[in-house]
């Protein structure tokens, strides 16, 4: 692409020195089997305006809840932390979620960033007691 570093001269417009520039790439060949030549650009005909915000998460491994601002997201946390410490397997791991949720949840009350939703502290007590008790007898 020898001609891509050229500066547009001062008293062409630009679009006639764009194309120009490309009407001359590809008379050198530069856009010669490229991938995907010659067939349709993907999503362009979709309705869905977000089809490469979606891409992008799908690819990164991440839900659109990476969208929400911090407060929605840790709002969902707390609610969902019932099920998320169902599984673990003692006390002292609920009560590390717990203050890691805590800690969170702190830093963000420092700086909170619109939209304001209140988002309060978890008790670690009340959550090693609720999971005691969503916890199936697990005596050996």
């Amino acid at each position: 692409m020898v001609g891509m570093t050229e500066r547009k001269p001062w008293d062409v417009p630009f679009e006639s020195w764009i194309e120009r520039q490309i009407r001359l790439a590809q008379e050198r060949g530069e856009f010669d089997n490229l991938p995907g030549a010659g067939k349709p650009i993907p999503h362009l005909g979709d309705d869905d305006e977000l089809w490469w915000v979606k891409n992008k998460l799908r690819a990164e491994g991440l839900t659109t809840e990476a969208l929400l601002p911090p407060s929605l997201q840790l709002r969902r946390e707390v609610q969902r932390l019932p099920g998320t410490i169902a599984d673990l397997p003692s006390e002292q791991s609920v009560r590390d979620a717990v203050a890691d949720l805590n800690h969170r949840i702190a830093d963000y009350l420092r700086a909170p960033s619109a939209p304001v939703v209140p988002v309060h502290r978890v008790d670690a007590d009340a959550a090693v007691s609720e999971w005691r008790t969503r916890r199936p007898d697990r005596r050996i």
